[in-house]
């Protein structure tokens, strides 16, 4: 039965143009699913990372750095579309703060990288299907952008979703697109080199990448950074972050007993019975940014000694075809994370850097960090903190975007707050300010008015 799937799914695969290096990375997670491969990473087989290098404690000279940093390319992975925050086109053209989406500023820390450093530093995106159009029309605004012999982005391919009780490619005359899905961000080595990219920036001189999300604008190019990375003479390396108590659902990196090679850790790879352990910050104190270095030269090299598969783990992420009804087929989608890579490679390392490093929007509640005057964007397009992260809850109502900014049409003030929960559906007026620990009780629509400073438990229905 399943071999009858695998067929069906690369017949698919080819009849839609997808390259022959990703229908074998296809094939080679489809047999490991049909095998029941779960992905899973047990506690048992592992050791925490307890003492990885620290940021702060690098040396590097300016001339050092510069010399990285005119080595190296920045790859953002631009192939979300952000539907758990109610979007439809490519998450980083989402308006962050000062009239500029993620994508303006991504644009603005490039720009800023090259007359800083005298050097190209080029920008590639890895879009999707669903985001490149979109992407590429807004960069029309930025004709300096492009570096000659590079194009400015590539796309990631495409896979079908697989029906969960046999595992043949899903239907969905619906809309045939949701037939198809991303192979997660780890398609990025397959994709950089069946697109060319990986070549072409080896023969234009580019020895390493900066690899990160794009709707993470901590991430930005960084010569310190590069300089460590490329004294280091390891073929990867991961930036890591002090975990607290708000970063337990992050992937953490661990030394396995059996080699003492490191591994990342996802939450879709921690058995539910281990979940105790995943989330303790003090057993494992260090979280993964996703923010990747990689030596082009080895990458390269490592996927063509094995014909494209780098045989990073298996993740099975189970979805109905259809991610808006819950009643459409249930399906799994075959994935894999680019930063599971560090397993691939001998050498490779991790180093903690600091939390302006790690700056996310998952979700509406840190948007409203970013767009409150808890940061000030420099001219640089770094978004500089002006006091210590408050912890931000806000209620089902503004999960979605275009709630969220009708509800919030300006952020409050966040300088002085240590939290801010909302409970219910409350619309902010303009220039209210939150003091201290905050929760506002709504249990019907309501109104905060203009100028208000919120203190302490606020009942709006009393």
């Amino acid at each position: 039965m399943s071999d009858n799937g695998l067929a069906q799914a690369t017949d698919k695969m080819r009849a839609s143009g997808v390259s022959d290096a990703a229908i074998e990375v296809f094939s080679h997670y489809y047999r490991q699913l049909e095998s029941g491969a779960t992905g899973l990473i047990r506690e048992d087989t592992i050791e925490p990372l307890t003492a990885p290098p620290m940021l702060d404690d690098v040396e590097i000279s300016e001339e050092a750095a510069r010399e990285a940093m005119s080595r190296t390319a920045i790859i953002k992975l631009n192939g979300g579309l952000g539907t758990s925050m109610g979007l439809d086109k490519a998450k980083n053209l989402l308006e962050v703060r000062d009239g500029k989406t993620f994508l303006d500023i991504i644009v603005q820390q490039v720009l800023a990288a090259r007359e800083h450093h005298g050097a190209r530093v080029p920008l590639l995106l890895m879009n999707s299907f669903r985001t490149q159009e979109d992407t590429l029309a807004a960069l029309e605004k930025y004709p300096e952008l492009a570096v000659e012999g590079l194009p400015l982005d590539f796309v990631q391919n495409q896979e079908p979703k697989l029906l969960a009780d046999d595992l043949t490619p899903a239907e969905w005359p619906a809309d045939p697109t949701l037939e198809w899905c991303p192979p997660g961000h780890g398609d990025l080595y397959t994709a950089l080199l069946g697109s060319g990219v990986l070549d072409k920036l080896l023969e234009q001189g580019f020895r390493y990448a900066s690899v990160s999300n794009g709707d993470n604008l901590g991430a930005a190019p960084d010569a310190r950074v590069a300089g460590w990375f490329a004294a280091s003479g390891a073929p990867y390396a991961a930036e890591l972050c002090v975990r607290t108590v708000n970063d337990r659902k992050g992937g953490h990196l661990a030394i396995r007993k059996a080699d003492g090679q490191l591994v990342l850790r996802d939450t879709a790879q921690c058995a539910e019975e281990e979940m105790d352990f995943f989330t303790d910050e003090h057993r494992h104190p260090f979280f993964h940014t996703n923010n990747l270095w990689l030596d082009l030269q080895v990458v390269r090299d490592t996927l063509v000694e094995r014909r494209g598969v780098l045989g990073l783990p298996l993740i099975r992420n189970e979805k109905t075809v259809d991610p808006a009804d819950a009643s459409s087929p249930k399906v799994i989608q075959i994935e894999s994370a680019m930063g599971a890579a560090i397993e691939v490679f001998g050498g490779a390392t991790a180093i903690c850097v600091g939390r302006d490093r790690f700056l996310p929007v998952k979700t509406t509640n840190e948007l409203l960090l970013l767009r409150s005057d808890l940061y000030e964007l420099d001219d640089q397009g770094h978004l500089v903190a002006q006091a210590t992260t408050p912890a931000i809850k806000l209620d089902k109502p503004y999960k979605l975007v275009q709630d969220f900014s009708r509800l919030i049409p300006e952020a409050p003030s966040l300088r002085q707050a240590s939290s801010l929960t909302v409970n219910g559906e409350v619309s902010f007026g303009r220039d209210v300010s939150v003091v201290g620990d905050v929760t506002v009780n709504a249990k019907a629509p309501a109104t905060i008015a203009d100028g208000t400073v919120l203190d302490g438990v606020v009942d709006l229905d009393a």
